[in-house]
């Protein structure tokens, strides 16, 4: 075995530069511009999809008028101030769905981080030491993201939610639905609430534990703090293995309430998954690129080249398990989901359906089926960039058609919340990064990391 003296220093501390402040800053900065235009351009009627789908509306209207005159024209009109209400409606929604699409996008891509290294703790994983800290910094963003999506919720949940509508529960009434009505002890406004609340302070306080014991270890040393680590993260597994699918059903099913699906959980949850790890190799790329983390070596980087490679493929599994056993059994309360999104609002959400599926599967696939491209530093960023913006698009796909429906755009504001959240998120992780040395340096597995070798 090579001597410790021939690893690069373990001596590593990131700085986070004024210049890579300044850039993140300005790309939020452009971000919220963004925002401000979309959000703009929706009051006043603006954008190709919305636009289109309100002008076919205003045409019917005034087709009908002119069919049926007199009292028909004054209904006309009547139907013409109602879409002009839910025209109103829909652009508010707009903005509370790409919070929520965006709030639910980067919790998993940060709650992936402690999954990540609860996973390597439970296996007693060597191979991973080198580079803890990266999917360590990952949850500190769960405080932002669990902001925005109660915040949302209490303030545009009723736009969204269509279960919050207190009509569905009253027997008799115009609106009730017994569908909805049955399932009201638990999609519920203040069980919803406790769970929302619940999932992030559980997931942040495991977290915050197993970091403090990292720094711990990093300074005293000895094997007492990685068998704790090992005990906390076995436990987080354990909550995560049941959170992981009621969060999932809670912020994204839930949306289409008279819809369900057995699989939606794990579905979520690989989508989070391959995502965070998209980021983590995105990130140590990133770092080895500026001169940090020498001791990564190109073993650890095609070791990571699998991981997103093979997860684009179990996501694709799961999604294709889901499609196949809602096709074959062809029930209207289950493949209504589909038809929505390829044929329902006029067909807008089919692009992103398959845009969904070329990234986060075709892409990856295809150009990290190598294995010299596994650790090739511009084919990672590109598969990897690939994968992020992809499992943006999933999630846009499953949020928005039953949050919005025919209101939906792909336009100024969802790239500029998009970009707003990853810059933030980009942030907070430099941030963490720069609250320990970047290699733990009393790991105990540490020494087995250094001398990765799986050529």
């Amino acid at each position: 075995m090579a001597s410790a003296h021939s690893i690069p220093s373990i001596e590593e501390r990131f700085e986070f530069t004024s210049g890579a402040k300044k850039s993140l800053l300005i790309g939020g900065g452009v971000g919220l511009a963004l925002v401000l235009l979309g959000a703009y351009l929706a009051a006043n009627g603006g954008g190709g999809h919305e636009v289109a789908a309100h002008g076919a509306e205003h045409a019917a209207a005034a087709g009908h008028a002119a069919a049926e005159h007199g009292a028909a024209a004054g209904h006309g009109a009547a139907e013409h101030g109602a879409a002009a209400g839910h025209h109103a409606k829909s652009w508010v929604a707009r903005i509370w769905a790409n919070l929520w699409v965006n709030g639910v996008y980067f919790t998993g891509m940060s709650v992936v981080g402690m999954f990540f290294l609860s996973y390597n703790y439970l296996a007693q994983a060597g191979w991973s030491a080198v580079f803890k800290r990266v999917p360590e910094a990952l949850p500190a963003f769960l405080p932002f993201t669990g902001a925005v999506l109660l915040i949302t919720f209490l303030l545009g949940g009723h736009d969204l939610f269509h279960w919050t509508h207190k009509g569905l529960y009253e027997v008799g009434g115009a609106e009730y639905d017994k569908i909805i009505a049955g399932k009201q002890g638990y999609l519920n406004t203040p069980f919803f609430l406790i769970r929302l609340v619940a999932y992030f302070v559980i997931w942040y306080l495991l977290w915050k534990k197993i970091r403090t014991l990292s720094l711990q270890e990093d300074e005293i040393g000895g094997t007492e703090f990685y068998e704790k680590s090992i005990r906390i993260g076995t436990a987080f597994l354990v909550v995560f293995g049941v959170t992981s699918s009621t969060s999932a059903w809670d912020f994204v099913m839930s949306i289409d309430t008279h819809w369900f699906s057995t699989m939606f959980g794990w579905y979520t949850l690989a989508s989070w998954h391959v995502a965070g790890l998209a980021v983590i190799t995105l990130t140590i790329v990133m770092l080895r690129e500026r001169g940090y983390m020498r001791a990564v070596n190109a073993s650890h980087l095609r070791d990571l080249g699998k991981f997103v490679f093979a997860f684009s493929i179990f996501w694709t599994y799961v999604w294709f398990a889901q499609f196949l056993l809602i096709y074959y059994a062809n029930l209207p309360e289950e493949t209504i989901y589909f038809i929505e999104r390829f044929r329902g609002h006029g067909g807008f959400y089919k692009a992103p359906f398959f845009i969904t599926l070329f990234l986060n599967f075709f892409f990856p696939f295809l150009v990290l089926m190598t294995r010299d491209a596994k650790f090739t530093h511009s084919i990672l960023k590109v598969a990897c960039w690939s994968v992020i913006v992809g499992h943006w698009f999933d999630f846009y796909t499953n949020v928005m058609p039953g949050a919005v429906g025919a209101g939906a755009e792909l336009g100024p504001l969802e790239w500029g919340f998009f970009l707003i959240f990853l810059c933030a998120f980009a942030y907070t992780i430099a941030i963490q990064l720069t609250k320990a040395n970047l290699i733990p340096r009393n790991h105990p597995m540490l020494e087995e990391s250094l001398h990765h070798d799986i050529a």
